[in-house]
This record gives structure tokens, C-alpha cells and sequence, in this order.
């Protein structure tokens, strides 16, 4: 089991926000949610995760220009949190548009829920 293991989901749809809180925390995830990439760079300053499930069309921030400013901070731990994309139109992007903003992995949307929870699980350990 994931006992205090924390995850920030970045999402801004809350259909799909609270869906994958639910799924997390019946797996024993401590879980922090943010509407936009402003709001993840808040939390950070406060808190410390152990993965951060990263949406990338939100509004304010994307999660592309928020992965990039977590990857430039000065707090070493904090910039190298796993971050998994998670978005619905992954077309718009490569792979190496991904790598090169600093994700560590994406899940295509609709989520699948198994493969979220497999992939939180590898990489938050």
C-alpha cells in the first residue's frame, strides 16, 4: 500500500479530478489538487510530493509551461518530482516535446484507471 505517499493532481476538470482523488485514496494516497499550473507552484513552495499527476490544457498555466518552472527550481527534491502528463490531446505534442519540458511520462485521456494507479505506484515509490 502507498501509506503517506503524497500526489498533487493538476487538473482542472473537476469530473476528472475527483474521480482519480477517489481511486488514489482508496489506494491510501495523501491527495492536494490544484485547478492550474499557478496553483501547483503555490502548493509546492508549502509542501513536499511524491509525484504530481500533471493535466496539460488547464487555464492560467499549462501543465507543459508548469512542468518547466518545477524543473527550475532551486529546492532539488522538489525539481525532480515524477510528473505524469495526463491530457486528451497528446497529438498536439511528441514524446520529445514531453522529455524536453521535463515529463516524466504521460496517460492519454480518458483515463484508464488501472494504468494510472500501476503508474503512481512505479513512479512514487
Amino acid at each position: 500500500m502507498a501509506e503517506n505517499k503524497k500526489v498533487l493532481i493538476a487538473e482542472d476538470s473537476s469530473v476528472i479530478q475527483n474521480l482519480t482523488k477517489k481511486i488514489l485514496m482508496m489506494q491510501n494516497y495523501s491527495i492536494h489538487s490544484a485547478k492550474n499550473g499557478k496553483q501547483v507552484l503555490e502548493i509546492l513552495e508549502k509542501e513536499n510530493f511524491d509525484i504530481i499527476l500533471m493535466d496539460i490544457n488547464m487555464p492560467v498555466m499549462d501543465g507543459m509551461e508548469c512542468t518547466k518552472a518545477i524543473r527550475q527550481l532551486k529546492d532539488k527534491q522538489k525539481a525532480n518530482i515524477p510528473i505524469v502528463a495526463i491530457t486528451g490531446n497528446a497529438k498536439n505534442y511528441s514524446i520529445q516535446e514531453f522529455e524536453e519540458a521535463g515529463i516524466t511520462e504521460y496517460l492519454p485521456k480518458p483515463l484508464n484507471f488501472d494504468q494510472l494507479v500501476e503508474t503512481v505506484k512505479r513512479l512514487s515509490s
